[in-house]
């Protein structure tokens, strides 16, 4: 048996030690280098991940923004719609507001001549009055700042006016020619049925006789009932009965 030499063994202890230290530290190296490696993809697939997660969100939003606006953009077009039927509308309705017009016109001429034809042949009561509201129609249907449905209206109110004419009772102070001279007297009209007057003396009495077309002279016996008519229509005295006679219907 051949005894081992102790230097040479512990040289040979020492040189398996040193490769086996070498190797560690290298194992070591490269493992950190690994790690290192590692946590660096992971900080990669960490930012990787948060940054689809962000986009998954705004994906997500638009989505929810892209379905609020299709709602939206329907109901516009639903809007849209109506208001190009109502734009239809209007339009149709202008043209027949231009032929209306075209036509009303000459329908209100027409109704303002008749109403002067009327009033000529009427019970002459306040005929100044009723004169000038006709020429007023008349210079009216001139004017380009009055539109066609306020003529329409005046036209409409007076006539209004000479219907009530027929169911009022009415007293008031005018000059009339009485015997040649012109006097002033004061008028009772009981609707369009009479018209007389009396003297503001008293002495002399009236009535409109509708087949002559002139005023008669009455009896002195109707001076009094015409005074009553007179305050009745002044409201200075309560409704009653009077006694006149007729003569605008016949």
């Amino acid at each position: 048996m051949k005894c081992v030499n102790p230097l040479l063994l512990a040289g040979l202890l020492a040189t398996a030690s040193s490769v086996q230290a070498n190797d560690l530290n290298q194992v070591v190296e490269k493992s950190s280098a690994i790690n290192e490696s590692a946590q660096k993809t992971q900080t990669k697939i960490d930012s990787i991940a948060d940054s689809m997660q962000s986009r998954l969100q705004k994906f997500k939003t638009l989505n929810k923004e892209i379905d609020g606006l299709t709602v939206y953009n329907a109901q516009l077009d639903k809007q849209i719609k109506n208001q190009l039927d109502e734009m239809s509308a209007i339009n149709a309705s202008m043209d027949q507001v231009s032929v209306i017009e075209r036509q009303i016109t000459p329908l209100m001429l027409r109704m303002i001549t008749g109403l002067e034809q009327f009033v000529q042949l009427d019970v002459p009561f306040l005929p100044k009055e009723r004169a000038e509201r006709l020429a007023k129609l008349r210079a009216m249907m001139d004017r380009a700042d009055v539109t066609s449905s306020e003529k329409f209206r005046r036209v409409l109110e007076a006539y209004q006016v000479e219907v009530d004419y027929g169911r009022t009772i009415e007293a008031y102070t005018a000059l009339l020619t009485v015997d040649g001279q012109e006097r002033e007297v004061d008028f009772l009209r009981i609707g369009r049925m009479e018209l007389l007057y009396v003297t503001k003396d008293g002495a002399l009495a009236g009535s409109w006789n509708q087949s002559a077309k002139k005023f008669v002279e009455l009896e002195d016996t109707s001076i009094s009932q015409i005074k009553k008519g007179i305050r009745i229509a002044r409201k200075q005295l309560a409704p009653d009965m009077l006694s006149l006679p007729v003569h605008a219907s016949e």
